[in-house]
């Protein structure tokens, strides 16, 4: 039985709002958030996405919805698990649901046009975020994109969306991405080499769901995508070029040194 929170108070000062939903649960095995994802509503008005995500029979919802203006709804306490991951996975985990909080950011998406995120807009997000940090510690390298907990599904929020803005700011993890060159070693769909098997070791490291196998295929092609969207948003081909491939050993290098 979906339980409804009737009394619900918002977690967090920023909130402007609560609107709740009834998509939610609980998190499985007492399981604490040590995940934020954050996405794009990818629908061409915000009050329709935000009617969506609080409807039973759409069954998707997010903890916090942020609206253009700013203006920020939350949808599913904290404590509960709320359905905006779908199938996906990060660091050999799934039920990430059961893992994260999630936060719709209100844009049209790619099939809408898929304008810039305002500023104002990314105030607030980064606000809220920093509101989250106080209540659950969720490391750098667990401040994700939807792409990239579902690199063969999802393009949200995409690669207009101010990672370096909110790494600025203490939230996630940003490098700045080695230039693209025209020269030096590239790998495409249907390659196979063993450079290609160590390059698929070292996004599985990071957290991306793909396996070693030396085989350029289609999975890896979307990972390499996700990861271009979110880190190296110059060029977004799922072509593993040395930027690419060097932006990533940079990124691993910086978590691992402010880790150790």
């Amino acid at each position: 039985m979906v339980t409804l929170v009737s009394d619900f108070r918002p977690d967090s000062s920023v909130v402007s709002e609560t609107r709740p939903s009834p998509n939610h649960g609980e998190r499985k095995a007492g399981v604490k958030p040590n995940m934020l994802v954050l996405h794009y509503t990818g629908m061409s008005d915000a009050q329709d996405a935000v009617r969506r995500l609080c409807s039973e029979s759409s069954k998707v919802s997010s903890h916090y919805i942020v609206l253009e203006d700013g203006h920020i709804i939350q949808s599913v306490a904290e404590s509960r698990r709320a359905w905006h991951a779908g199938e996906s996975s990060w660091a050999g985990e799934t039920d990430l649901n059961s893992r994260s909080i999630g936060i719709e950011i209100a844009n049209p998406g790619h099939d809408h046009g898929y304008p810039e995120f305002p500023r104002r807009q990314i105030a607030a997000v980064t606000a809220l975020c920093r509101s989250i940090f106080t209540r659950h510690r969720i490391p750098a390298d667990r401040v994700v994109a939807h792409s990239d907990i579902a690199p063969s599904r999802k393009k949200d929020p995409g690669e207009k969306f101010p990672w370096k803005s909110l790494h600025d700011s203490g939230i996630g993890l940003w490098i700045k991405p080695v230039p693209v060159v025209p020269d030096g070693p590239i790998f495409v769909l249907g390659d196979s080499n063993p450079a290609i098997k160590e390059l698929q070791e070292l996004f599985a490291r990071y957290g991306y769901g793909v396996l070693a196998t030396g085989q350029f295929d289609s999975v890896t092609h979307d990972v390499i995508t996700a990861f271009q969207r979110h880190f190296r948003p110059a060029r977004i081909d799922g072509i593993a070029d040395v930027s690419t491939i060097e932006t990533l050993r940079t990124l691993l290098r910086a978590r691992d040194g402010a880790t150790s």
